[in-house]
């Protein structure tokens, strides 16, 4: 059962239609009782770095999602600020991270960035896989996907990266460590390239 935790961030009912769609059983767990029959996991988050800790930690599932991660292995993916709070720590904010993925959120440095865009990296851009996965199954370099954040994860370890975006630099957009996986991205937003993302997380 894909389970996706619901601590009051992120677009959770555009991952269920996804998932309805494709007729792959979906939950919604609001408290730590509704994790435990839990598979596979969708950590989704929009919004600030200490913002989205503040809120795990007040929903009251963050041991339990520890344990059912770090314990007993279950797979995870991170959406967006979901991905960056798997980090250490954020230049955005004070709090510690869940830190189950070595590294650290940064923001970007506005001046290498030579779009009109500028920041926040708003709208459409293209992923480069930078190692296999099953994660990224049917998805070619070149596969674009919908962006929004100004902060980035910078992997300690490159090994880790399994896809890199270029916006002012290369950065990772997504990344692979054990059975944690993360996005930059948001597939739920991200049409036909999201969905087969989404579909690979539930075939892992």
């Amino acid at each position: 059962m894909i389970t996706i935790v619901n601590y009051g961030l992120g677009n959770i009912h555009a991952f269920t239609n996804v998932y309805k769609k494709l007729n792959i059983p979906v939950t919604i767990a609001t408290n730590k009782e509704e994790l435990i029959n839990a598979t596979k996991i969708i950590l989704p988050g929009v919004g600030a770095f200490d913002y989205a800790m503040t809120k795990l930690q007040e929903s009251g599932m963050r041991e339990t999602l520890d344990n059912l991660v770090l314990g007993k292995k279950l797979p995870i993916l991170g959406i967006c600020v979901g991905m960056q709070i798997m980090a250490n720590s954020s230049e955005e904010g004070k709090l510690d991270g869940l830190k189950w993925v070595d590294g650290k959120v940064k923001k970007f440095d506005a001046s290498l960035i030579k779009y009109k865009t500028g920041l926040p990296h708003m709208g459409w851009n293209t992923i480069d896989p930078t190692r296999d996965t099953k994660l990224l199954t049917n998805l070619k370099s070149g596969s674009r996907f919908y962006f929004l954040h100004t902060y980035y994860f910078h992997c300690n370890n490159k090994e880790n990266e399994i896809a890199e975006t270029e916006y002012g630099l290369h950065f990772t957009s997504a990344l692979n460590f054990d059975n944690i996986y993360g996005v930059q991205f948001h597939p739920e937003k991200s049409h036909d390239n999201g969905v087969q993302l989404l579909k690979n997380f539930a075939n892992l």
